[in-house]
């Protein structure tokens, strides 16, 4: 079989966003990506490639993939996962498994975070002769990215995967993110005594320690600021959000529980032990004075945060093709995870990180045809012959 063997790059973005690989902490919603692995597969297949599929040990029925063409040590390593986020019905005015063009614009589930990146990729392979590549080049297709982040974490399972370089195909317009803080997500839950209202001694008020440990943490909001900063971000510091909270029954009961859940984004190097123990000390008080009131809960493994130093060959050479300098972004991708392989990484992708995570997600058809040829740039500049 031959590159003339794969379907149009319409048809192949037509088919991946065709298949549902929704991620979520709601069992409802989650799927699995495995068919979305098996086409990826059979596509590389067609191009010479050697793929290898491992099915999660943190996670089954989730799979990652490698696909290998060339001989040799490093080379380059192109990246993305095959999961979307769950979505709103009653807010797309189109089919979300069901590529649309309208208006200049292709919209679908995935458009551009992050199934059609590996459109994009196989369309540019298909393009360039395999007969002149003199390095490795290695395409990986991870799970559960939008989640648990459980397939870049286990991709050291793949045997001698040490590229020289990986680029990470996240929405970015193709402009190089050199740097991103990580992700972090916590409970903080306080268990006191239910009682009876009118009279406060018979119980111990959750509520009323929350208030404590609330006033604590906006103390260490606020010493982040001085504490820490990097000013290659928007937003120098590392920032933390109380997204909810929820405690007691009713109005006329000691409230026995409360919970709050936060965010918090460190910036790249900033231990994430270290803003454990910073959490641990905001209820150390409350600990002491009631044994076991404090639990601190993790909604999922933390993400460091990433940086990659900006006059590393591939920074560079990125800037070039992009003609956009490096920069540094707020949200958090797998790079952290790829970078531990020892290669040089960068995250740079067709599509805009605004439509992410929207409704009526879509790609820019202007945008397709300079995208092609700056992914054809990279790899030619590590990968093939002149």
């Amino acid at each position: 079989m031959s590159a003339s063997s794969l379907p149009s790059f319409f048809s192949m973005y037509q088919q991946l966003i065709a298949l549902p690989s929704i991620s979520a902490t709601d069992p409802k919603w989650d799927q699995s990506n495995k068919k979305v692995i098996d086409l990826l597969a059979q596509w590389l297949e067609t191009l010479g490639f050697a793929c290898e599929i491992n099915e999660l040990e943190s996670q089954r029925g989730k799979y990652n993939l490698l696909a290998r063409r060339g001989s040799g040590n490093g080379g380059l390593l192109l990246s993305g996962h095959t999961d979307t986020v769950p979505y709103d019905a009653n807010r797309w005015n189109y089919d979300p498994f069901k590529l649309t063009e309208q208006d200049g614009r292709w919209y679908g589930l995935g458009s551009i975070d992050m199934k059609g990146f590996f459109a994009f990729v196989l369309q540019v392979l298909s393009e360039l002769n395999s007969a002149v590549q003199t390095r490795p080049i290695m395409i990986l297709a991870t799970a559960d990215e939008e989640t648990t982040m459980n397939g870049a974490r286990e991709v050291s399972r793949f045997a001698n995967l040490k590229p020289d370089y990986c680029v990470i195909g996240e929405p970015t317009e193709m402009r190089p993110v050199y740097a991103h803080k990580g992700h972090m997500s916590e409970v903080i839950r306080i268990t006191g005594r239910s009682g009876h209202s009118s009279d406060p001694g018979l119980g111990i008020n959750a509520i009323e320690l929350m208030h404590e440990v609330i006033s604590a943490l906006l103390k260490l909001k606020e010493d982040f600021k001085h504490k820490y900063s990097n000013s290659s971000f928007t937003v120098p510091q590392p920032t933390m959000n109380f997204g909810h909270i929820h405690g007691g029954d009713n109005a006329n009961r000691i409230c026995g529980c409360c919970e709050l859940h936060l965010d918090i984004r460190p910036l790249p190097g900033l231990s994430v032990d270290e803003l454990y123990v910073q959490l641990h000390k905001a209820t150390e008080s409350i600990q002491k004075r009631y044994p076991g009131s404090v639990e601190l809960i993790s909604l999922h493994h933390p993400i460091p945060g990433f940086q990659q130093a900006t006059d590393s060959a591939l920074v560079q050479l990125a800037e070039k093709i992009a003609q956009n300098e490096a920069q540094a972004v707020n949200y958090c991708t797998e790079a952290p995870f790829l970078q531990e392989l020892g290669c040089e990484t960068l995250v740079m992708g067709p599509g805009s990180i605004k439509q992410a995570h929207q409704p009526d997600e879509y790609l820019s058809i202007e945008s397709i045809k300079p995208t092609q040829e700056k992914l054809k740039s990279l790899l030619k500049s590590y990968c093939f012959e002149e």
